[in-house]
């Protein structure tokens, strides 16, 4: 499976604004800003970003809507979810977590923030490689 076919929404341009924020490389293309906002992050095999709170003071969160690959969705505290093509993650406000590829496979979903009031992300710490390589078994 290559890059650029992944699915029926274009993969974009490398994702150079938010890099910092993430283990490898990953590329953003956003298919709408106006009323909700949905990305189409498409994430290279072991890409991943960090720790992170879609924070809000009512309303928010994030959905997201697996459509090619596999993948990860942790939350602190929990144990993590294998993630492919249909999946569907309804993230909470506030909820500390992270989301990225397998280590074997490109990974995309549409990421759809969820109207809110006073709405931010918050970044935390990288996903270490350490704690990424203790996942283990295959993403069905």
């Amino acid at each position: 499976m290559d890059r650029e076919n992944l699915s029926v929404f274009p993969v974009g341009e490398k994702n150079e604004a938010y890099a910092e924020y993430f283990i490898g490389q990953s590329y953003l293309n956003m298919l709408s800003t106006e009323q909700v906002a949905i990305g189409n992050v498409t994430f290279e095999p072991r890409c991943r970003n960090n720790w992170h709170i879609h924070r809000a003071d009512k309303g928010g969160g994030q959905i997201l809507l697996v459509t090619a690959g596999k993948g990860w969705y942790q939350e602190y505290g929990r144990q993590p979810r294998a993630l492919k093509a249909g999946d569907v993650v309804n993230i909470p406000a506030n909820v500390k977590h992270w989301h990225g590829a397998a280590k074997d496979s490109y990974f995309q979903h549409l990421a759809i923030e969820v109207p809110s009031e006073n709405g931010r992300t918050e970044w935390y710490e990288p996903v270490s490689d350490e704690e990424y390589d203790k996942i283990s078994g295959d993403v069905k």
